[in-house]
Protein backbone atom coordinates (compact mmCIF):
# COMPACT_ATOMS: atom_id res chain seq x y z
CA UNK A 1 0.00 0.00 0.00
CA UNK A 2 1.10 3.92 -0.50
CA UNK A 3 2.28 5.64 1.56
CA UNK A 4 4.37 3.96 4.74
CA UNK A 5 3.21 5.35 8.29
CA UNK A 6 5.35 5.05 11.35
CA UNK A 7 4.10 6.81 14.62
CA UNK A 8 7.00 8.16 16.74
CA UNK A 9 5.00 9.32 20.14
CA UNK A 10 6.15 7.84 23.12
CA UNK A 11 3.67 7.00 26.04
CA UNK A 12 0.64 8.20 23.35
CA UNK A 13 1.18 5.17 21.19
CA UNK A 14 -0.66 3.32 23.86
CA UNK A 15 -3.67 6.07 24.13
CA UNK A 16 -4.02 6.03 20.44
CA UNK A 17 -3.72 1.75 19.94
CA UNK A 18 -6.37 1.95 22.95
CA UNK A 19 -8.76 4.29 21.07
CA UNK A 20 -8.01 2.63 17.74
CA UNK A 21 -9.40 -0.62 19.59
CA UNK A 22 -12.37 1.38 20.95
CA UNK A 23 -13.57 2.52 17.57
CA UNK A 24 -13.01 -1.38 16.34
CA UNK A 25 -14.92 -2.77 19.28
CA UNK A 26 -17.95 -0.28 18.41
CA UNK A 27 -17.80 -1.23 14.34
CA UNK A 28 -17.04 2.70 14.01
CA UNK A 29 -15.35 1.55 10.74
CA UNK A 30 -18.00 -0.30 9.04
CA UNK A 31 -20.73 2.15 10.36
CA UNK A 32 -18.62 4.78 8.41
CA UNK A 33 -18.73 2.11 5.09
CA UNK A 34 -22.79 1.74 6.04
CA UNK A 35 -23.16 5.72 5.62
CA UNK A 36 -24.38 5.42 9.84
CA UNK A 37 -24.87 8.80 10.51
CA UNK A 38 -25.13 7.94 14.48
CA UNK A 39 -21.43 7.74 14.21
CA UNK A 40 -21.76 11.50 14.27
CA UNK A 41 -24.87 12.75 15.89
CA UNK A 42 -28.33 12.15 16.16
CA UNK A 43 -29.77 13.91 13.64
CA UNK A 44 -29.11 12.92 9.46
CA UNK A 45 -28.52 16.53 8.61
CA UNK A 46 -25.34 17.97 6.34
CA UNK A 47 -24.41 14.15 6.80
CA UNK A 48 -26.63 11.45 5.17
CA UNK A 49 -26.09 13.64 2.16
CA UNK A 50 -22.15 14.61 2.77
CA UNK A 51 -20.74 10.63 2.61
CA UNK A 52 -20.65 10.52 -1.48
CA UNK A 53 -16.41 10.71 -0.94
CA UNK A 54 -16.36 6.99 0.09
CA UNK A 55 -17.37 5.82 -3.22
CA UNK A 56 -15.98 9.36 -5.04
CA UNK A 57 -13.08 6.46 -6.58
CA UNK A 58 -15.52 4.33 -8.48
CA UNK A 59 -17.43 7.12 -9.64
CA UNK A 60 -14.69 9.21 -10.84
CA UNK A 61 -12.86 6.50 -12.34
CA UNK A 62 -16.26 5.55 -14.58
CA UNK A 63 -15.88 9.37 -15.91
CA UNK A 64 -12.29 9.02 -16.84
CA UNK A 65 -12.78 7.69 -20.68
CA UNK A 66 -15.00 11.17 -21.18
CA UNK A 67 -13.01 13.69 -19.05
CA UNK A 68 -10.34 12.23 -21.53
CA UNK A 69 -12.07 12.80 -24.34
CA UNK A 70 -12.87 16.31 -23.42
CA UNK A 71 -9.32 17.37 -22.87
CA UNK A 72 -8.14 15.78 -25.83
CA UNK A 73 -10.47 17.75 -27.92
CA UNK A 74 -8.81 20.87 -25.62
CA UNK A 75 -5.66 20.21 -27.10
CA UNK A 76 -6.40 19.47 -30.53
CA UNK A 77 -8.33 22.71 -30.71
CA UNK A 78 -5.02 24.43 -29.61
CA UNK A 79 -5.64 25.24 -26.11
CA UNK A 80 -2.62 26.16 -24.30
CA UNK A 81 -3.77 27.49 -21.03
CA UNK A 82 -6.68 27.46 -18.04
CA UNK A 83 -8.12 29.72 -15.81
CA UNK A 84 -9.91 28.02 -12.56
CA UNK A 85 -12.44 29.75 -10.82
CA UNK A 86 -13.31 28.75 -7.54
CA UNK A 87 -12.75 28.57 -3.79
CA UNK A 88 -11.56 26.22 -0.60
CA UNK A 89 -12.21 22.25 -1.86
CA UNK A 90 -12.96 23.99 -5.60
CA UNK A 91 -9.93 25.43 -6.10
CA UNK A 92 -7.08 23.59 -3.54
CA UNK A 93 -7.08 20.47 -5.09
CA UNK A 94 -6.48 21.85 -8.55
CA UNK A 95 -3.98 23.60 -7.20
CA UNK A 96 -2.10 21.03 -5.80
CA UNK A 97 -2.36 19.36 -8.89
CA UNK A 98 -0.78 22.22 -10.85
CA UNK A 99 2.35 22.75 -8.06
CA UNK A 100 2.84 18.93 -7.85
CA UNK A 101 2.84 17.80 -11.36
CA UNK A 102 3.27 20.32 -13.42
CA UNK A 103 2.18 20.31 -16.79
CA UNK A 104 2.66 17.23 -19.06
CA UNK A 105 3.88 18.83 -22.72
CA UNK A 106 1.16 19.23 -25.30
CA UNK A 107 -1.23 19.82 -22.16
CA UNK A 108 -2.78 22.85 -20.94
CA UNK A 109 -1.12 25.16 -17.70
CA UNK A 110 -3.76 25.81 -15.18
CA UNK A 111 -3.65 28.87 -13.21
CA UNK A 112 -6.24 29.16 -10.10
CA UNK A 113 -7.82 32.46 -9.05
CA UNK A 114 -9.40 32.70 -5.57
CA UNK A 115 -8.23 36.62 -4.90
CA UNK A 116 -11.35 39.21 -5.49
CA UNK A 117 -8.62 41.39 -5.22
CA UNK A 118 -8.68 43.48 -8.58
CA UNK A 119 -4.72 43.32 -8.96
CA UNK A 120 -5.35 39.39 -9.33
CA UNK A 121 -8.24 39.71 -11.69
CA UNK A 122 -6.55 42.34 -13.81
CA UNK A 123 -3.13 39.85 -13.43
CA UNK A 124 -5.29 37.18 -15.63
CA UNK A 125 -7.14 39.33 -17.86
CA UNK A 126 -3.31 40.65 -19.10
CA UNK A 127 -1.22 37.88 -19.14
CA UNK A 128 -3.98 35.19 -20.92
CA UNK A 129 -5.02 34.97 -24.01
CA UNK A 130 -8.70 34.55 -24.68
CA UNK A 131 -8.04 32.63 -28.19
CA UNK A 132 -6.17 29.83 -26.52
CA UNK A 133 -7.65 29.56 -23.11
CA UNK A 134 -10.21 27.60 -20.69
CA UNK A 135 -11.88 29.15 -18.62
CA UNK A 136 -13.47 26.24 -15.40
CA UNK A 137 -16.18 27.75 -13.35
CA UNK A 138 -16.17 25.43 -10.25
CA UNK A 139 -18.20 25.58 -7.51
CA UNK A 140 -20.56 22.85 -5.62
CA UNK A 141 -23.38 25.41 -4.35
CA UNK A 142 -23.67 26.96 -7.98
CA UNK A 143 -23.82 30.31 -5.82
CA UNK A 144 -20.63 31.38 -4.41
CA UNK A 145 -19.92 34.60 -4.71
CA UNK A 146 -16.88 35.28 -5.39
CA UNK A 147 -16.35 32.51 -8.26
CA UNK A 148 -19.63 34.12 -9.94
CA UNK A 149 -18.31 37.23 -9.37
CA UNK A 150 -15.18 36.01 -11.50
CA UNK A 151 -16.84 34.17 -13.82
CA UNK A 152 -19.23 37.19 -14.71
CA UNK A 153 -16.30 39.48 -15.54
CA UNK A 154 -14.28 37.30 -17.22
CA UNK A 155 -17.63 35.84 -19.68
CA UNK A 156 -18.15 39.90 -20.68
CA UNK A 157 -13.87 40.39 -21.27
CA UNK A 158 -14.09 37.67 -22.86
CA UNK A 159 -16.86 38.23 -25.43
CA UNK A 160 -15.42 41.40 -26.27
CA UNK A 161 -12.49 40.15 -27.10
CA UNK A 162 -13.68 37.11 -29.22
CA UNK A 163 -17.51 37.55 -29.72
CA UNK A 164 -19.74 34.76 -29.88
CA UNK A 165 -17.13 32.20 -29.31
CA UNK A 166 -16.61 32.92 -26.01
CA UNK A 167 -18.99 30.47 -24.61
CA UNK A 168 -17.00 27.37 -26.22
CA UNK A 169 -13.92 28.57 -23.90
CA UNK A 170 -16.22 28.26 -20.50
CA UNK A 171 -16.51 24.81 -18.72
CA UNK A 172 -18.51 24.20 -15.38
CA UNK A 173 -17.99 22.06 -12.84
CA UNK A 174 -21.08 21.99 -9.92
CA UNK A 175 -23.77 20.25 -8.78
CA UNK A 176 -27.31 18.94 -10.53
CA UNK A 177 -29.61 21.47 -10.19
CA UNK A 178 -27.39 24.12 -8.98
CA UNK A 179 -27.98 28.06 -10.26
CA UNK A 180 -24.43 27.49 -11.67
CA UNK A 181 -25.88 24.67 -14.13
CA UNK A 182 -28.43 26.76 -14.63
CA UNK A 183 -26.99 29.80 -15.80
CA UNK A 184 -24.42 27.73 -18.07
CA UNK A 185 -26.84 26.16 -20.04
CA UNK A 186 -28.23 29.86 -20.54
CA UNK A 187 -24.85 31.02 -21.73
CA UNK A 188 -24.21 28.52 -23.71
CA UNK A 189 -20.99 27.06 -22.12
CA UNK A 190 -19.27 24.20 -24.04
CA UNK A 191 -19.57 21.21 -21.39
CA UNK A 192 -20.95 20.84 -17.77
CA UNK A 193 -19.54 18.51 -15.63
CA UNK A 194 -22.31 17.22 -12.70
CA UNK A 195 -20.68 16.12 -9.69
CA UNK A 196 -22.10 13.82 -7.29
CA UNK A 197 -23.94 15.92 -4.94
CA UNK A 198 -23.46 14.18 -2.13
CA UNK A 199 -19.74 15.07 -1.71
CA UNK A 200 -19.34 18.27 0.31
CA UNK A 201 -16.49 20.62 -0.91
CA UNK A 202 -13.86 20.15 1.44
CA UNK A 203 -14.23 15.82 0.60
CA UNK A 204 -13.94 16.64 -3.42
CA UNK A 205 -10.36 16.26 -4.25
CA UNK A 206 -10.65 12.56 -5.73
CA UNK A 207 -14.45 13.69 -7.57
CA UNK A 208 -15.08 15.97 -11.13
CA UNK A 209 -14.02 19.34 -8.92
CA UNK A 210 -10.25 18.10 -8.44
CA UNK A 211 -9.70 15.14 -11.40
CA UNK A 212 -10.90 17.75 -14.12
CA UNK A 213 -8.44 19.86 -13.67
CA UNK A 214 -5.94 17.59 -12.97
CA UNK A 215 -6.18 15.28 -16.16
CA UNK A 216 -6.22 19.29 -17.78
CA UNK A 217 -2.82 19.57 -16.86
CA UNK A 218 -1.74 15.58 -17.83
CA UNK A 219 -2.35 14.09 -14.36
CA UNK A 220 -2.63 10.19 -15.42
CA UNK A 221 -6.15 9.24 -13.84
CA UNK A 222 -6.06 5.99 -14.13
CA UNK A 223 -2.63 5.90 -11.79
CA UNK A 224 -4.07 8.31 -9.57
CA UNK A 225 -7.44 6.53 -8.29
CA UNK A 226 -5.55 3.26 -8.44
CA UNK A 227 -3.49 4.71 -5.92
CA UNK A 228 -6.61 5.80 -4.10
CA UNK A 229 -8.29 3.01 -4.47
CA UNK A 230 -5.57 0.97 -2.88
CA UNK A 231 -6.06 3.44 0.16
CA UNK A 232 -9.87 2.91 0.13
CA UNK A 233 -9.72 -0.90 0.51
CA UNK A 234 -7.17 -0.56 2.93
CA UNK A 235 -9.06 2.08 5.31
CA UNK A 236 -12.61 -0.04 4.92
CA UNK A 237 -11.05 -2.96 7.10
CA UNK A 238 -12.35 -2.90 10.78
CA UNK A 239 -8.50 -4.09 11.29
CA UNK A 240 -5.84 -2.36 13.43
CA UNK A 241 -3.95 -2.32 10.40
CA UNK A 242 -6.48 0.26 8.82
CA UNK A 243 -4.41 3.52 8.30
CA UNK A 244 -6.88 5.93 8.29
CA UNK A 245 -8.58 4.94 11.33
CA UNK A 246 -5.89 5.06 13.41
CA UNK A 247 -4.25 8.23 11.75
CA UNK A 248 -7.83 9.92 12.83
CA UNK A 249 -7.24 8.05 16.32
CA UNK A 250 -3.97 9.44 16.99
CA UNK A 251 -5.44 13.06 15.77
CA UNK A 252 -8.57 12.93 17.95
CA UNK A 253 -6.56 11.32 20.72
CA UNK A 254 -4.32 14.63 20.72
CA UNK A 255 -6.52 16.74 20.65
CA UNK A 256 -8.53 15.45 23.84
CA UNK A 257 -5.34 15.66 25.57
CA UNK A 258 -4.89 19.88 24.32
CA UNK A 259 -2.42 18.71 21.86
CA UNK A 260 -4.04 20.37 19.24
CA UNK A 261 -1.63 22.10 17.07
CA UNK A 262 -1.63 19.86 13.97
CA UNK A 263 1.84 21.08 12.47
CA UNK A 264 2.94 20.07 8.42
CA UNK A 265 6.16 19.61 7.40
CA UNK A 266 5.79 18.32 3.97
CA UNK A 267 9.02 17.74 1.17
CA UNK A 268 8.99 20.89 -0.80
CA UNK A 269 7.69 18.93 -4.12
CA UNK A 270 4.31 18.34 -2.17
CA UNK A 271 4.15 21.39 -0.26
CA UNK A 272 0.98 22.86 -1.62
CA UNK A 273 -0.24 19.47 -0.57
CA UNK A 274 -0.69 21.33 2.90
CA UNK A 275 -2.93 24.13 2.37
CA UNK A 276 -5.80 21.14 0.76
CA UNK A 277 -5.63 19.08 3.99
CA UNK A 278 -5.73 22.34 5.93
CA UNK A 279 -9.04 23.32 5.02
CA UNK A 280 -9.96 19.56 5.48
CA UNK A 281 -8.94 19.76 9.08
CA UNK A 282 -9.97 23.30 9.94
CA UNK A 283 -13.31 23.64 8.46
CA UNK A 284 -14.27 19.74 9.83
CA UNK A 285 -12.75 19.65 13.17
CA UNK A 286 -13.72 23.74 14.30
CA UNK A 287 -16.62 23.89 15.84
CA UNK A 288 -18.62 24.13 19.52
CA UNK A 289 -15.68 24.95 21.26
CA UNK A 290 -13.48 22.52 20.23
CA UNK A 291 -10.95 22.31 16.96
CA UNK A 292 -7.43 20.51 15.81
CA UNK A 293 -5.36 23.85 14.21
CA UNK A 294 -3.80 22.76 11.26
CA UNK A 295 -0.28 24.59 11.28
CA UNK A 296 0.91 24.97 7.29
CA UNK A 297 3.81 26.32 5.48
CA UNK A 298 5.23 27.22 9.00
CA UNK A 299 8.90 27.72 9.67
CA UNK A 300 10.20 24.10 10.76
CA UNK A 301 12.60 25.86 13.99
CA UNK A 302 14.59 23.78 16.55
CA UNK A 303 12.75 22.34 19.51
CA UNK A 304 13.17 25.30 21.91
CA UNK A 305 10.90 27.44 19.67
CA UNK A 306 7.59 25.21 20.41
CA UNK A 307 5.72 24.19 23.11
CA UNK A 308 3.52 21.43 24.74
CA UNK A 309 0.09 22.12 22.19
CA UNK A 310 2.08 20.33 19.24
CA UNK A 311 1.58 17.40 17.04
CA UNK A 312 4.07 17.05 13.98
CA UNK A 313 3.28 14.90 10.62
CA UNK A 314 5.90 15.12 8.52
CA UNK A 315 5.33 13.81 4.68
CA UNK A 316 7.87 13.59 2.35
CA UNK A 317 8.81 11.68 -0.82
CA UNK A 318 11.19 8.92 -0.74
CA UNK A 319 14.52 9.90 -0.79
CA UNK A 320 14.36 13.48 0.20
CA UNK A 321 15.87 13.93 3.27
CA UNK A 322 15.79 18.05 3.56
CA UNK A 323 13.91 17.90 7.05
CA UNK A 324 15.29 14.83 8.34
CA UNK A 325 17.66 16.57 10.46
CA UNK A 326 15.12 18.52 12.05
CA UNK A 327 12.52 16.56 12.26
CA UNK A 328 15.21 14.19 14.51
CA UNK A 329 16.06 16.69 17.14
CA UNK A 330 12.00 17.50 17.92
CA UNK A 331 11.93 13.57 17.98
CA UNK A 332 14.86 13.43 20.47
CA UNK A 333 13.25 16.61 22.04
CA UNK A 334 10.19 14.15 23.21
CA UNK A 335 7.56 16.21 20.24
CA UNK A 336 5.34 13.72 18.72
CA UNK A 337 5.79 13.11 15.18
CA UNK A 338 3.86 11.15 12.62
CA UNK A 339 5.79 10.17 9.55
CA UNK A 340 4.41 9.13 5.95
CA UNK A 341 6.61 8.42 3.39
CA UNK A 342 5.55 8.24 -0.66
CA UNK A 343 6.95 6.13 -3.41
CA UNK A 344 6.30 9.28 -5.57
CA UNK A 345 3.74 12.32 -6.28
CA UNK A 346 1.21 9.71 -7.13
CA UNK A 347 0.51 7.91 -4.18
CA UNK A 348 -0.85 11.88 -3.22
CA UNK A 349 -4.03 10.20 -4.97
CA UNK A 350 -3.95 7.56 -1.24
CA UNK A 351 -2.95 10.24 0.94
CA UNK A 352 -6.22 12.67 0.07
CA UNK A 353 -8.38 9.68 0.38
CA UNK A 354 -6.21 8.64 3.92
CA UNK A 355 -6.75 12.36 5.10
CA UNK A 356 -10.28 12.42 4.24
CA UNK A 357 -11.16 8.86 6.03
CA UNK A 358 -8.75 10.10 8.71
CA UNK A 359 -11.12 13.20 9.35
CA UNK A 360 -14.30 11.54 9.70
CA UNK A 361 -12.71 9.27 12.36
CA UNK A 362 -10.78 12.34 14.11
CA UNK A 363 -14.58 13.65 14.05
CA UNK A 364 -15.94 11.09 16.24
CA UNK A 365 -13.13 10.70 18.28
CA UNK A 366 -13.69 14.71 19.66
CA UNK A 367 -17.51 14.55 19.81
CA UNK A 368 -18.12 16.92 16.66
CA UNK A 369 -19.65 16.51 13.31
CA UNK A 370 -17.05 16.77 10.60
CA UNK A 371 -19.25 17.73 7.48
CA UNK A 372 -20.83 20.57 8.32
CA UNK A 373 -19.58 24.27 8.96
CA UNK A 374 -22.13 26.34 10.69
CA UNK A 375 -20.04 29.56 11.58
CA UNK A 376 -19.76 30.07 7.91
CA UNK A 377 -22.35 31.84 7.26
CA UNK A 378 -22.13 34.31 9.78
CA UNK A 379 -19.40 36.52 8.21
CA UNK A 380 -21.35 35.83 4.70
CA UNK A 381 -24.18 37.61 6.01
CA UNK A 382 -22.21 40.57 7.61
CA UNK A 383 -20.43 40.44 4.24
CA UNK A 384 -23.34 40.93 2.37
CA UNK A 385 -25.34 43.92 4.84
CA UNK A 386 -22.02 46.08 4.34
CA UNK A 387 -22.63 45.64 0.28
CA UNK A 388 -26.40 46.24 0.39
CA UNK A 389 -25.92 49.48 2.35
CA UNK A 390 -22.80 50.06 0.08
CA UNK A 391 -25.52 49.92 -2.85
CA UNK A 392 -27.89 52.10 -0.95
CA UNK A 393 -25.86 54.58 0.52
CA UNK A 394 -22.55 54.90 -2.03
CA UNK A 395 -20.16 54.31 0.57
CA UNK A 396 -18.31 51.60 2.81
CA UNK A 397 -18.25 52.46 6.77
CA UNK A 398 -15.07 54.09 7.80
CA UNK A 399 -14.14 52.69 11.20
CA UNK A 400 -12.16 55.62 13.16
CA UNK A 401 -8.53 54.15 13.40
CA UNK A 402 -7.18 53.61 16.98
CA UNK A 403 -4.04 54.54 16.33
CA UNK A 404 -1.63 55.83 12.91
CA UNK A 405 1.92 55.71 12.92
CA UNK A 406 3.98 56.36 9.68
CA UNK A 407 1.64 55.69 7.38
CA UNK A 408 -0.07 52.27 8.94
CA UNK A 409 -3.36 52.83 10.31
CA UNK A 410 -4.07 50.33 13.61
CA UNK A 411 -7.88 49.66 14.35
CA UNK A 412 -9.23 47.94 17.22
CA UNK A 413 -10.10 47.50 20.97
CA UNK A 414 -6.40 49.29 21.37
CA UNK A 415 -5.19 52.27 23.86
CA UNK A 416 -1.81 52.70 22.91
CA UNK A 417 0.15 55.58 21.75
CA UNK A 418 2.77 53.96 19.24
CA UNK A 419 2.56 50.64 16.72
CA UNK A 420 5.13 48.94 19.85
CA UNK A 421 2.74 49.19 22.12
CA UNK A 422 -0.25 48.62 20.46
CA UNK A 423 1.60 45.01 19.45
CA UNK A 424 2.48 44.56 23.15
CA UNK A 425 -1.24 45.26 24.14
CA UNK A 426 -2.52 42.94 21.58
CA UNK A 427 -0.74 40.00 23.01
CA UNK A 428 -0.53 40.50 25.99
CA UNK A 429 -3.08 37.89 27.19
CA UNK A 430 -1.47 34.64 24.89
CA UNK A 431 -0.33 31.68 25.88
CA UNK A 432 2.50 29.26 25.21
CA UNK A 433 0.81 26.12 24.40
CA UNK A 434 -2.54 27.19 23.89
CA UNK A 435 -2.55 30.20 22.15
CA UNK A 436 -1.89 30.53 18.81
CA UNK A 437 -1.62 33.66 16.27
CA UNK A 438 -3.76 33.93 12.77
CA UNK A 439 -2.27 36.53 9.67
CA UNK A 440 -5.14 37.23 7.62
CA UNK A 441 -3.92 39.41 4.30
CA UNK A 442 -6.61 41.05 2.57
CA UNK A 443 -4.47 41.81 -0.17
CA UNK A 444 -3.01 40.71 -3.59
CA UNK A 445 -1.16 37.52 -3.05
CA UNK A 446 2.28 37.81 -4.13
CA UNK A 447 5.47 35.53 -3.75
CA UNK A 448 7.55 38.76 -2.15
CA UNK A 449 4.44 40.31 -0.12
CA UNK A 450 4.38 36.35 1.38
CA UNK A 451 7.63 35.59 2.20
CA UNK A 452 7.53 39.03 4.43
CA UNK A 453 4.80 38.42 5.67
CA UNK A 454 5.94 34.84 6.49
CA UNK A 455 9.06 36.42 8.17
CA UNK A 456 6.79 38.66 10.43
CA UNK A 457 4.83 35.15 11.38
CA UNK A 458 8.52 33.29 12.27
CA UNK A 459 9.02 36.21 14.87
CA UNK A 460 5.87 35.79 16.31
CA UNK A 461 6.06 32.28 16.52
CA UNK A 462 9.87 32.19 17.86
CA UNK A 463 8.98 35.11 20.48
CA UNK A 464 6.08 33.35 22.27
CA UNK A 465 6.41 29.85 21.23
CA UNK A 466 2.64 29.76 19.15
CA UNK A 467 1.46 28.35 16.68
CA UNK A 468 0.99 30.38 13.65
CA UNK A 469 -0.79 30.46 10.38
CA UNK A 470 -1.00 32.98 7.34
CA UNK A 471 -3.97 33.16 4.78
CA UNK A 472 -4.91 35.30 2.30
CA UNK A 473 -8.28 36.63 2.41
CA UNK A 474 -11.00 35.84 1.14
CA UNK A 475 -9.11 32.53 0.22
CA UNK A 476 -9.19 31.40 4.28
CA UNK A 477 -12.52 32.31 4.87
CA UNK A 478 -13.04 29.25 2.86
CA UNK A 479 -10.75 26.97 4.33
CA UNK A 480 -10.06 27.73 8.21
CA UNK A 481 -12.34 30.83 8.88
CA UNK A 482 -15.19 27.93 10.64
CA UNK A 483 -12.13 27.01 13.02
CA UNK A 484 -11.38 30.86 13.82
CA UNK A 485 -14.81 31.28 15.10
CA UNK A 486 -16.00 28.18 16.30
CA UNK A 487 -12.94 26.63 17.96
CA UNK A 488 -12.16 27.39 21.61
CA UNK A 489 -11.38 31.22 20.94
CA UNK A 490 -7.54 30.59 21.50
CA UNK A 491 -6.63 32.52 18.17
CA UNK A 492 -4.94 35.96 18.02
CA UNK A 493 -6.43 37.08 14.48
CA UNK A 494 -4.17 40.09 12.57
CA UNK A 495 -5.88 41.77 9.35
CA UNK A 496 -3.91 43.12 6.86
CA UNK A 497 -5.73 45.53 4.78
CA UNK A 498 -4.31 48.31 2.27
CA UNK A 499 -5.07 50.47 -0.61
CA UNK A 500 -6.78 49.56 -4.14
CA UNK A 501 -5.19 51.31 -6.69
CA UNK A 502 -6.92 49.92 -9.30
CA UNK A 503 -10.49 48.99 -8.96
CA UNK A 504 -12.32 46.15 -11.42
CA UNK A 505 -16.00 46.25 -12.01
CA UNK A 506 -18.21 43.31 -11.58
CA UNK A 507 -20.72 43.17 -13.68
CA UNK A 508 -24.39 42.85 -12.54
CA UNK A 509 -25.21 39.92 -15.39
CA UNK A 510 -23.12 37.65 -17.35
CA UNK A 511 -23.39 38.91 -21.51
CA UNK A 512 -25.08 42.62 -19.95
CA UNK A 513 -23.45 45.99 -19.34
CA UNK A 514 -24.22 47.79 -16.03
CA UNK A 515 -22.06 47.04 -12.92
CA UNK A 516 -23.23 47.73 -9.34
CA UNK A 517 -20.31 47.20 -7.29
CA UNK A 518 -16.56 46.25 -7.86
CA UNK A 519 -14.23 43.85 -6.89
CA UNK A 520 -12.56 46.41 -4.67
CA UNK A 521 -16.02 46.81 -2.85
CA UNK A 522 -16.68 42.87 -2.39
CA UNK A 523 -12.68 42.61 -0.62
CA UNK A 524 -13.28 44.97 1.79
CA UNK A 525 -16.97 43.87 2.77
CA UNK A 526 -15.55 40.31 3.03
CA UNK A 527 -12.75 41.62 5.40
CA UNK A 528 -15.27 44.30 7.23
CA UNK A 529 -17.60 41.36 7.90
CA UNK A 530 -15.11 38.71 8.53
CA UNK A 531 -13.67 40.98 11.14
CA UNK A 532 -17.24 41.58 12.82
CA UNK A 533 -18.15 37.99 12.77
CA UNK A 534 -14.57 37.53 14.98
CA UNK A 535 -15.78 40.13 17.15
CA UNK A 536 -19.17 39.01 17.19
CA UNK A 537 -17.49 35.45 18.81
CA UNK A 538 -15.13 36.89 21.31
CA UNK A 539 -12.23 36.77 19.22
CA UNK A 540 -8.87 38.67 19.96
CA UNK A 541 -8.74 40.67 16.43
CA UNK A 542 -7.13 43.91 15.26
CA UNK A 543 -6.96 45.41 11.46
CA UNK A 544 -3.33 46.78 10.61
CA UNK A 545 -4.08 49.38 7.24
CA UNK A 546 -0.66 48.88 4.92
CA UNK A 547 -1.73 51.83 3.23
CA UNK A 548 0.35 51.82 0.16
CA UNK A 549 4.31 50.20 -0.23
CA UNK A 550 3.22 46.95 1.74
CA UNK A 551 6.95 45.87 2.11
CA UNK A 552 8.32 48.85 3.73
CA UNK A 553 5.12 49.10 6.26
CA UNK A 554 5.64 45.27 7.45
CA UNK A 555 9.60 45.91 8.11
CA UNK A 556 8.66 48.79 10.20
CA UNK A 557 5.80 46.55 11.63
CA UNK A 558 8.80 43.71 12.04
CA UNK A 559 11.28 46.44 13.92
CA UNK A 560 8.36 47.43 16.07
CA UNK A 561 7.76 44.04 17.47
CA UNK A 562 11.08 43.09 18.11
Amino acid sequence: MAGKMEFFVGEYLKKCEERLEALLQKKIIERIWEKDFTVWNSSPSEITNRLGWLNSVQTTRAMIPEINRFVDELRNEGFTNALLMGMGGSSLAPEVFRKTFGVKDGYLDLAVLDSTDPAAVKYFTEILDPQKTLYIVSTKSGGTVETMSFMKYFFNYVSEQIGQEAANHFIAITDPGSGLEETAKLLKFRKIFLNDPDIGGRFSALSLFGCVPAAIVGVDLDKLLNRAGSMAANNSLNQKENSGAMLGAAIGEFALSKVNKLTFVLSNQISSFGSWVEQLVAESTGKTGKGVLPVDLESVESPEFYSEDRLFVYIKIKGDSLYDGKISSLKVSGFPVIEIELNDIYDLGAEFFRWEFATAICGHVIGIQPFDQPNVESAKILGRKIIQDYSEKGKIPEPIPALTENGIRVYGQINASSIKEALTTFFKDIEKGKSYVSLQAYLNPDDILTSSLQVFRTRIQKKFRVATTFGYGPRFLHSTGQLHKGDDGSGFFIQFIGDIPVDVPIPDEAGALGSTITFGILKTAQALGDKQALIENNRNVITIDLGNEYLKKIDYLITAFE
